[in-house]
């Protein structure tokens, strides 16, 4: 173990140096190993001190190869192409599957998603000059249309391409790719195709993915990435599912799926520190040259298969060491076995030493070995049966230590995680052996790899649910400081904590009792959250949810109802916000523009509610957008309306006029500001006036105050445009709010609000409340009594 710790120091250490002090770590580490050797000769002593040599030997080793590697990034012309922005024409070999990007919102504008994959670049030439052979890694960015996507999409690792495309420096220092290629829309030019392994392994995964076609949504997505980590279908909602309940390990294909298919040949991981096999091997007569030949076999097939991916490559490793052990008659010891392993693969790529996805699979491998059997026979004493108690123990004990590491990354903490991956451990092993068992007889015999997928679906289906019951309750995740800080903050407290379980379990009263407290925080039942935070108030009656850059208001309509005007950038926080007011039906939703910011999130609101229909504005602003509002509309079966000027309706309580677009608006809205077709409401719940002028810009609120020129002065104003400079000072003067609701997100790089703005509205006496600042904001109360209520930023 302290090799393995000194070369993955050293290796991460020398990658993070700057160029001109990437030598001095190997030669100082070289040199120390050489005077400690020499003092060792001189004076004929001590096992520490020849264990202290072996260590700055394997640092020394480490730094040199992660020197070599750094040195990849450097050489040839590319990083100061990426430096200019230069177009380059390279030849290159793809070193990973492509996959896809998640949409990404910037202000108006939703961006499709990229294609991206790495790959190694062999051949560079600059803006139309010489080409010069190299062997730098690097990352191709393909911005393509979705239709024009699947060529993309299909590439398999070792194919060979030839791409123009403008290089770009990475994403920050210590990227492990030299420059990113941005790829321009086109099919690829394919110079060669792929080995005949990558042409197997390919064909297997396309066989099941083709086996699974009829299944359910779920079981379609998600039994390809349980089996060999396939997530191209899983959609963006139900991976948010599995990473809030920390299950985004199954996704991964972990090194639990090699175990599972080691098992099956050697026995279980209980018997591997016994020198004799179990499992399918001595029922079959093989000796144990065999064994590990066939088993060795079976690791480099499975890596191929599922990819080189960190987790698989320590599974791997660990799993050849074993084998070795197996075939020269050695006992097992696991723990030096995931050492070694961790050592060959540092030294064989240092970049693992910089992978979360490694220090992951790392962390848990070890909890396993070294805390689970103590906590395992701790429960054993008091009472718990064994199996339960064994799988209990190893849940704790991989949450506990990977529970920082999440933390450095997501900035959140899950706390339905452990009961979580126990209800999900108990489908992964039938649901991975079908899995392998439909992929291996799909290119055989495709019916009788239907029923086994068909079979498999079952416990896919069992687990996805698992993840999405356990995302869907409202304490599952709580806010933690992101970072290494707020990793060993974490590391710290669970430390804490597992000293002080050590009493606790002694006093069966005192686990009832914070057992019960842990469930009330996940399941928040409604009363809970008003008596502990205030939040929600009980007589809201106007929300500006905190989205983000975006707007999203809700108005109540009666217990458990709401109308709900635009939807944020994001379905997750609209949803979060929804939930939160415990908002189960929405008679109406209001989309004021086709703008991503108003729009992108309206999946959150349509998520498990009763839906009456979506309001829109007249056809103006991006095309893809409209579209994508009419495709959520149909697919959740929502009639889709259009608002108009002079359109009153009424809610229970809630009543409201929709004072804009006018008629003109469908004729100029095409050739003018998208921002000027939104849909402006003035709104009357239990007395007050509420404004709500979407993004119009200065021309379109003076048409307002010509089209109504009797517009009344309200009690609460949601500011234009998320309170960018662009306002008419005559309308606010007019309507001279009490009270303005800002809906902006934290450090957006458009400057809202903005101060010329807020100035404004406070030399009008309005009081002014911000999403960024403030959280999501209530407006409760009567005209007479009007109060606001914050939630406090995300």
């Amino acid at each position: 173990m302290p090799l393995a710790s000194a070369a993955w120091v050293a290796a991460a250490l020398t990658l993070s140096l700057p160029r001109t002090t990437t030598l001095l770590l190997p030669a100082g580490c070289a040199a120390l190993a050489a005077v400690l050797a020499a003092a060792l000769l001189a004076v004929r002593r001590t096992e520490a001190a020849r264990a202290a040599a072996a260590v700055l030997l394997c640092a020394a080793c480490a730094a040199a190869v992660a020197t070599a590697h750094a040195a990849d990034l450097r050489r040839g012309p590319l990083p100061a192409a990426a430096a200019e922005h230069r177009t380059v024409t390279v030849g290159l070999t793809v070193t990973s599957d492509p996959r896809t990007t998640r949409p990404r919102v910037s202000g108006p504008q939703q961006f499709p998603p990229s294609v991206v994959f790495e790959a190694r670049a062999e051949r560079v030439a600059v803006s139309g000059g010489p080409a010069t052979r190299v062997r730098t890694p690097v990352l191709v960015l393909v911005r393509t249309r979705e239709a024009r996507s699947a060529p993309w999409l299909t590439l398999l690792p070792s194919t060979r391409l030839t791409v123009t495309a403008t290089a770009v420096p990475p994403l920050g220092p210590g990227d492990r790719a030299a420059a990113v290629l941005r790829v321009g829309d086109g099919p690829p030019h394919v110079t060669d195709g792929p080995n005949a392994a990558q042409r197997t392994a390919g064909t297997l995964r396309a066989g099941l993915r083709d086996v699974t076609d009829g299944l359910s949504p779920d079981a379609r997505a998600l039994l390809p990435g349980l089996v060999v980590g396939d997530t191209s279908r899983v959609p963006a909602e139900l991976a948010d599912a599995f990473r809030a309940t920390d299950l985004s390990h199954l996704l991964a294909v972990s090194g639990a799926n090699l175990t599972i298919v080691l098992m099956l040949l050697i026995g279980p991981p209980g018997r591997a520190v016994r020198a004799e096999r179990g499992g399918l091997a001595p029922l079959l007569g093989l000796s144990l040259r065999a064994t590990a030949v066939l088993g060795g076999l079976l690791t480099v097939s499975f890596v191929v298969l599922c990819r080189p991916d960190p987790s698989v490559l320590r599974a791997a490793a660990c799993g050849l060491i074993t084998l070795l052990a197996i075939g020269t008659g050695r006992r097992r010891t696991l723990l030096p076995a995931l050492a070694g392993a961790v050592l060959l693969l540092v030294l064989y790529d240092p970049w693992l030493a910089r992978s979360y996805g490694f220090l992951l699979s790392v962390l848990a491998t070890a909890s396993l070995l070294l805390v689970a059997p103590r906590w395992a026979e701790a429960l054993r004493v008091r009472g718990v049966p064994a199996r339960p108690a064994e799988v209990l123990a190893a849940a704790g004990a991989a949450q506990a230590a990977c529970a920082p590491v999440v933390a450095v990354i997501a900035a959140q903490v899950s706390l339905v995680a452990v009961p979580c991956n126990l209800f999900a451990e108990l489908a992964v092993a039938p649901a991975t052996v079908l899995g392998f068992a439909a992929l291996a007889t799909a290119p055989f015999a495709e019916p009788p790899a239907r029923f086994l997928a068909r079979v498999a679906a079952e416990p896919v289906e069992w687990i996805a649910a698992v993840a999405r019951t356990g995302a869907g309750l409202p304490g599952a995740t709580v806010d933690w400081p992101g970072g290494w800080a707020g990793g060993a903050l974490l590391a710290a407290a669970t430390a804490v904590v597992c000293l002080v379980a050590r009493r606790v379990v002694l006093r069966p009263w005192l686990c009832a009792a914070l057992a019960v407290a842990l469930l009330l925080v996940v399941v928040r039942p409604s009363p809970l959250p008003r008596i502990v935070t205030g939040w929600p108030p009980p007589d809201w009656r106007v929300v500006a949810c905190d989205v983000g850059q975006g707007d999203a208001l809700v108005l109540a309509a009666g217990p458990g109802r709401a109308v709900v005007v635009d939807a944020g950038p994001d379905p997750a926080p609209v949803d979060r916000c929804l939930r939160s007011l415990e908002v189960t039906a929405v008679p109406l939703v209001v989309v004021t523009h086709f703008h991503a910011d108003h729009v992108a999130g309206l999946a959150g609101v349509l998520r498990g509610r009763e839906v009456g229909a979506v309001e829109t504005t007249v056809p103006a602003g991006p095309p893809g957008q409209r579209r994508a509002v009419r495709r959520l509309a149909a697919s959740a079966g929502v009639p889709l309306l259009r608002a108009a000027a002079g359109e009153r309706r009424r809610v229970g309580d809630l009543s409201w006029e929709v004072l804009a677009p006018g008629p003109s608006a469908a004729a100029e809205a095409p050739y003018g500001n998208p921002n000027d077709s939104s849909v402006v409401m003035l709104v009357r719940t239990a007395g007050l006036t509420v404004l709500l002028l979407g993004d119009v810009e200065p021309p379109a609120q003076r048409s307002l105050l010509e089209a109504v020129p009797d517009l009344p002065r309200v009690d609460v104003l949601k500011v234009a445009h998320h309170g960018s400079a662009h306002q008419d000072g005559e309308l606010l003067r007019r309507v001279a709010p009490r009270l303005a609701l800002v809906s902006c997100g934290r450090d957006n790089d458009y400057g809202h609000p903005s101060p010329r703005t807020l100035a404004a509205l406070r030399a009008v006496g309005t009081t002014v409340l911000r999403t960024d600042l403030h959280g999501s904001v209530a407006v409760t109360g009567t005209p007479s009594d009007l109060r606001a209520a914050r939630a406090g930023p995300r």
